[in-house]
């Protein structure tokens, strides 16, 4: 066998193959022994039927079969001596040729990209910064009452934070438009669940009270028939709610998970976990933007093969988060296309962060990792049980050193970078949308 290496592209390459014939011929005949052990024919005992039967029997599967190993073979031989670190699989390219004595193949493939990580001196990064006190807790301990809500009827007009029912019809041109009709349909004004002018005309409105007014549609509203379009609404309240919101008392502590309604013992549990989150926060804000000084300062080419493979894998998270939630994935097919620039990112982001991690050794040292466990299991009830669970089995331990290798790089990019204090308000911090 012989092969031949070309390049086509940056990180495309094609080895040519040469089997020759006689290789294959001199490996099929053990090989159609072996299946005639077990070929059963009328008429033959087991492992007795006669060889020119097994050929033609399994004659072109023997053939495929050797010479696919071969193919295998002279593949792995040639990257092996030239050095080339694969990514995905190759595709095999038939060859015309005259020979009488060698099959001929093209072997099309991508390679991994070399490159040297970028300079990081020239990035900005903001750090931001943000102090837990008692403000911050008893803005946390607000939301906490609000997830815990009841509401009460009110015999008044719907004032923001209150729960309303309504019917209403839309109609656009005199003629109901599809969407646009519900009954007996709740909302709680001021949660941005309706458009803000929608909401502006409930509030006033008292139970049993109907009204018709126009609206106008935002030019960017999802719906392209409606959007920038003037409608009219008609609508009867029928319900008008006010919140009524625990209070913050051992009943309270309680539902916290304070088994003895000390109210102090819950504020020092909220305060502890705030504290947590926050950190938290800070830190995914630091890291998104470290990544993005990691992508702008290696502007490498990437393996389509590798992104064709994230894409199946987000593809089938997909599905499986789909079937979760009680949605028949089967029902709802995903379009490839759909995660091509997440898979692209994801793929960019992997090999930058693996040459960062080879190059500056910044692998998880054990000590982070168990430092992170326990930090982890802190919030639990029973930490040293969350603890051994995870090192009863060395495999539960991966994602929590692929964190721990992402925070080194975090800390090493810092360490090159600008990087600059910001404080930040607690309300734009916990708003945040969380990866």
């Amino acid at each position: 066998m012989e092969a031949t290496t070309a390049q086509a592209n940056e990180l495309e390459r094609r080895i040519d193959l040469s089997i020759a014939i006689a290789d294959v011929e001199k490996e099929m005949e053990p090989r159609l022994k072996r299946m005639g052990r077990n070929m059963k024919v009328p008429g033959f005992r087991p492992g007795k039927v006669p060889f020119a039967m097994v050929k033609q029997q399994y004659g072109d599967q023997a053939r495929h079969e050797v010479l696919s190993e071969q193919l295998d073979r002279a593949f792995g031989t040639a990257v092996t001596e030239q050095k080339l670190l694969v990514a995905g699989y190759p595709r095999l390219e038939p060859k015309t040729t005259e020979s009488t004595t060698h099959i001929e193949f093209t072997a099309v493939f991508e390679v991994y990209p070399e490159f040297v990580p970028g300079d990081l001196s020239a990035a900005e990064i903001e750090r931001p910064t943000l102090e837990v006190g008692a403000a911050e807790i008893e803005k946390t301990l607000d939301i906490l009452r609000k997830q815990r809500v009841r509401y009460d009827n009110a015999e008044r007009g719907a004032e923001k934070e209150d729960r309303v029912v309504i019917d209403f019809t839309g109609k656009k041109d005199g003629v109901a438009f599809a969407g646009g009709s519900a009954t007996d349909y709740p909302f709680v004004l001021g949660q941005g669940m309706m458009l803000p002018d929608f909401e502006t005309a409930v509030e006033g409105c008292k139970a049993g009270e109907s009204k018709t007014f126009d609206l106008t549609f935002p030019e960017d509203y999802h719906a392209k028939d409606l959007a920038g379009q003037t409608v009219q609404f008609e609508i009867t309240v029928k319900q008008v709610q006010a919140p009524r919101l625990p209070e913050i008392d051992a009943d309270f502590a309680k539902q916290m998970g304070v088994a003895d309604g000390d109210v102090e013992k819950m504020r020092a549990e909220v305060e502890a976990n705030l504290k947590r989150e926050v950190k938290r926060r800070i830190e995914a804000r630091l890291k998104d933007q470290v990544m993005e000084a990691l992508i702008k300062a290696n502007p490498i080419a990437i393996p389509n093969a590798l992104v064709d493979m994230e894409i199946q894998r987000l593809m089938q998270a997909a599905r499986q988060d789909m079937e979760q939630r009680g949605m028949k994935a089967k029902d709802m097919p995903l379009q490839p296309e759909w995660f091509a620039e997440n898979a692209k990112r994801r793929v960019t982001l992997g090999l930058i962060l693996a040459e960062v991690v080879k190059t500056e050794n910044l692998q998880a040292k054990p000590e982070q990792v168990r430092a992170m466990v326990e930090d982890m299991a802190a919030s639990y009830e029973q930490p040293e049980e969350v603890i051994r669970w995870y090192y009863a089995q060395p495999q539960r331990l991966s994602d929590v050193e692929g964190v721990a290798i992402e925070n080194n790089v975090v800390e090493w990019v810092l360490g090159k970078a600008k990087v600059t204090d910001k404080a930040v308000a607690f309300d734009e911090l916990m708003s945040q949308q969380q990866q």
